[in-house]
């Protein structure tokens, strides 16, 4: 698809409910997933993935194809709708307004997304571990670790050069490295006997 066309189909996206209901069936489960290593509620998931699909309705007109495809750019406003949420949550300000959204989740619905939570447990620790990063540099390590996203496609996402892009991507995994390798140390320590202690 060329750059002039999915400006278009995106554009649409905002006005024509047919165009939006086909990028929504579409991009849906990818919009799970990414939400879902990110927080452990599947009603939290819920609600996020519905955010984040009003969000896009919101910013189609925004998006310019030159700055990566249609899915690099859902990435994007998937994850400044995580980003907020997490900032709001810090703040403690919590909408009540998702006691409704919840309402509208039924059972099977929660069944699904507690299996998705499974499915990205291991994803998700990962993630926890890279909180402990810098923002920059887990923003770039999250979308090419978690997303499988290039470096210059996570550049483009965050919309700094590809150079600095890598440069964050070198500091970030070796902090990861560190980090773990310190966390099984630990783990190793914690889990001793008492007599391995004693030698």
């Amino acid at each position: 698809m060329s750059d002039a066309s999915d400006h278009e189909e995106i554009e649409r996206i905002g006005h024509d409910r047919v165009a939006f209901a086909a990028f929504y069936s579409e991009h849906l489960q990818l919009v799970q997933r990414f939400i879902a290593r990110r927080v452990d509620d599947p009603h939290l998931v819920a609600d996020l993935t519905a955010d984040v699909f009003l969000a896009v309705i919101d910013s189609a007109h925004t998006y310019r194809a030159d700055q990566g495809d249609p899915v690099r750019w859902l990435y994007g406003v998937a994850r400044n709708v995580v980003a907020g949420e997490f900032r709001r949550r810090a703040r403690g300000r919590r909408a009540t307004s998702r006691i409704v959204g919840r309402a509208l989740v039924d059972a099977d619905d929660i069944a699904v997304l507690e299996e998705r939570l499974d499915a990205e447990a291991q994803a998700r620790r990962l993630y926890h571990a890279m909180s402990e990063l810098p923002d920059a540099e887990r923003a770039v390590l999250e979308l090419v670790a978690l997303e499988h996203l290039t470096v210059q496609e996570a550049a483009k996402v965050l919309g700094v050069r590809s150079g600095a892009a890598r440069m964050r991507l070198l500091r970030a995994r070796r902090r990861m490295r560190d980090h773990l390798a310190q966390s099984t140390a630990e783990t190793m320590e914690t889990t001793r006997t008492p007599l391995e202690v004693a030698q």
